[in-house]
């Protein structure tokens, strides 16, 4: 099992300069991998390809860019540039999105999204295995008249999806190589998610997927003061149906009941319980919450963990 975290410096003077210098600080921590998320801010894979150059031994993720929005083509063409900058260490996730994002931000209707999930994913497979694509489905069409090959991008762009819930776990495993869950517990993990997404992919024929569990969390010994924080933070998610689901079949009621905050024991339990439920990498996010001094001492215990 690999460990990485999920780097945030949208905060910063300069967003890219300082999230260089976080990965660095985290390779050196001895983590694995670096993912970004993606909203409207920074583009996710222009970051994961600058710091792959400039971090060579991290591998570098995007977690995850929703379909709503984006056309299969470009996202294809963002993936193999990314992937060519780092010479084949860079990871795309995507996600389903949320009506809210979709809606508010695009103007556009939210509307059969797990349609649409399976349909990006036929033909931006065929983009990144081939370079082209002949693709006419009832949501999106996808086709090149010219190549869309990006040299140095050979060797295909791994293809993970942030999903959950059973129509995505499905798609997911029958046409992406992993998953990419997120506030999703050991026990959501063990009992309902690792199960759905390998019968999918058995089912595809395809090899068994990846895991990749998203787990917020941070090694302080202010456990109750930075689980308060947390709690405001995370509360968005539990307005959204499939992160209300998730938490629920985890055994929580909030958001921050799956959050893993603690000392160096008890976050440490917690990564081995979420390998024990079948992820096969765990990437941490928030762990800049309780500032600096705890976020360098919880890279510190990850990189340990990952070694």
């Amino acid at each position: 099992m690999t460990v990485g975290v999920a780097l945030n410096a949208a905060a910063a003077e300069n967003q890219i300069d300082t999230t260089v210098g976080l990965a660095q600080e985290a390779s050196a921590a001895g983590l694995r991998s670096a993912w970004f998320g993606q909203t409207f801010g920074a583009d996710s894979p222009q970051l994961a390809a600058i710091v792959g150059r400039e971090v060579p031994d991290l591998q570098v993720g995007t977690s995850a860019i929703p379909v709503f929005g984006r056309h299969p083509l470009l996202v294809s063409s963002q993936a193999q540039t990314a992937q060519a900058a780092t010479h084949g260490r860079y990871h795309l996730g995507l996600a389903l999105g949320t009506k809210l994002l979709t809606e508010g931000g695009f103007g556009i209707p939210f509307e059969r999204p797990v349609a649409r999930l399976r349909e990006f994913l036929t033909a931006l497979r065929q983009l990144t295995e081939t370079g082209t694509a002949d693709f006419h489905g009832e949501l999106l069409t996808a086709a090149t008249p010219v190549s869309a090959r990006v040299p140095g991008a050979e060797s295909g762009v791994p293809l993970l999806v942030a999903a959950m819930g059973p129509q995505a776990l499905r798609v997911s495993g029958e046409l992406a190589d992993g998953i990419l869950p997120y506030l999703a517990g050991p026990r959501a993990l063990a009992e309902h998610i690792v199960p759905a997404v390998t019968a999918a992919a058995e089912a595809a024929g395809r090899p068994a997927p990846r895991i990749v569990a998203l787990v917020h969390g941070v090694v302080t010994d202010d456990a109750d003061s930075v689980r308060e924080t947390a709690a405001g933070q995370l509360a968005f998610y539990e307005q959204i149906p499939s992160y209300a689901r998730v938490i629920g079949l985890s055994g929580g009621t909030r958001a921050v009941d799956v959050a893993v905050i603690g000392d160096e024991k008890t976050v440490a339990d917690e990564v081995r319980r979420y390998r024990d439920a079948g992820a096969t990498e765990v990437v941490f996010s928030g762990t800049e919450i309780a500032g600096a001094a705890a976020r360098r001492r919880t890279w510190a215990l990850l990189g340990e963990l990952a070694g």
